[in-house]
């Protein structure tokens, strides 16, 4: 049974999941993993060892000692799948003298944007993620790691018996992703190529926000993968996917997913739909159906769009084109409503029938005119809880903003 069929584990539970592990997994005799918000993988060789990601920074002594026991000789190599520091903040920790570290292309360039937009970015990542990893504290600061190799296309190398070959395959996350490929075993790591839930879809372009993930790229790594015939997929997160046939068959269905998601969506375009309407109106057909735990396939619409045809959207009109929002005359519309009393007045109503998202839109009026109105704070509010409770929970980043939303709305109301 496929995995959208059969059912998954909260993607808030696989990110927390190694808070109450006591020991090292063992997937094989000689590959340990350590669980973390993106895995950390301990490969054993005749001749030392090696590792694929190392773990978040606030978790690198906890990994360390997990991975301790198995630990066979001096750390080789350390491979970092992607430049998110959730993979390469315990390299100090694991790294020993010599060790050479791995990276894929723009690896620094990459990093070198994410430190930049750290004032921007950190409090959208807060928002969404403070309350889901229960941190109490921000995390640490990010070690420096500079890759001593960068691997453009594929690279192949021996270690202690083993053979391994590093293949270049961006946009899962990033445009530095790397899979690491044991032809011998016929074992590939991919790291987060597939998000953080196996056969589910992509996360094109993260709410926190992000470089937007080129579609076509996603597929041709997720082609480069399939192509291997491998008979045991180890991601970033959860257990491995084991099987080749299983294995072939849950790519063949998240590419085919994809491509018709690509394929309606330029097609669409081309009808001369808007996006919303796109967005508002796709449906997977059943045969196609994957999981949406971290992307949507909504959202999918909506980076595709932008991707071939960028920004600007005619039906946006003339005012999309300058710097002045419509928001600028929310409070010209609330005054011309008779105030925000009427316009949260108006949101309930959409609220009592089921149209959250007009209720949305109301009081954001409402609310840009008159911040503290306690009407229009309730009805956002009923609005939030409504969504939350359509989308059912399974989306993670769907779940985290609704939440993050309703409990600001609390703190406008004074209530908990």
């Amino acid at each position: 049974m496929s995995e959208a069929k059969a059912g998954k584990p909260a993607l808030a539970g696989l990110v927390r999941s190694g808070d109450a592990q006591t020991e090292a997994v063992a997937i094989t005799d000689f590959i340990f993993m350590a669980k973390d918000i993106s895995n950390a993988y301990l490969v054993t060789t005749g001749d030392g060892d090696l590792m694929v990601n190392t773990g978040f920074m606030d978790n690198a002594d906890r990994n360390v000692g997990l991975l301790a026991p198995h630990r066979t000789g001096p750390m080789r190599r350390i491979i970092l799948t992607q430049s998110h520091a959730d993979h390469f903040g315990g390299v100090p920790e694991f790294s020993d003298e010599g060790t050479q570290v791995i990276g894929g292309p723009g690896y620094a360039e990459n990093w070198a944007d994410m430190k930049r937009l750290q004032p921007f970015f950190g409090p959208r990542s807060a928002k969404l993620w403070s309350g889901t990893l229960n941190r109490g504290s921000a995390p640490k600061r990010p070690p420096e790691v500079t890759p001593d190799l960068i691997v453009e296309g594929r690279h192949a190398f021996e270690q202690g018996g083993r053979r391994f070959e590093l293949l270049h395959t961006p946009e899962g996350e990033t445009t530095d992703g790397l899979t690491v490929w044991m032809p011998d075993e016929r074992i590939a790591f991919t790291g987060n190529l597939f998000g953080p839930v196996f056969l589910a879809m992509p996360f094109l372009c993260t709410i926190r926000g992000d470089k937007p993930r080129s579609v076509r790229s996603y597929l041709k790594s997720l082609e480069t993968v399939r192509d291997l015939g491998a008979e045991m997929l180890i991601t970033g997160h959860g257990d491995p996917i084991t099987g080749a046939d299983r294995i072939a068959a849950d790519l063949d269905r998240m590419h085919a997913a994809v491509s018709w998601v690509r394929d309606y969506t330029l097609d669409g375009m081309n009808a001369g739909r808007t996006v919303h309407e796109l967005m508002r109106d796709i449906a997977l057909p059943e045969n196609l159906t994957i999981g949406e735990f971290h992307g949507k396939v909504s959202w999918a619409v909506r980076t595709i769009w932008e991707e071939y045809a960028g920004w600007f959207r005619y039906e946006d009109g003339t005012t999309a084109l300058y710097g002045v929002p419509r928001s600028a005359v929310h409070g010209d519309l609330a005054q011309l409503a008779g105030g925000a009393g009427p316009l949260a007045d108006r949101a309930a109503e959409y609220v009592a029938e089921n149209k959250p998202l007009q209720a949305l839109h109301l009081t954001d009026i409402a609310l840009d005119a008159e911040p503290e109105h306690e009407g229009a704070l309730i009805a956002k509010k009923a609005a939030l809880e409504a969504l939350l409770a359509a989308s059912g929970g399974s989306n993670l980043s769907e779940t985290m903003w609704l939440k993050a939303e309703i409990g600001a709305v609390e703190k406008a109301l004074g209530t908990p």
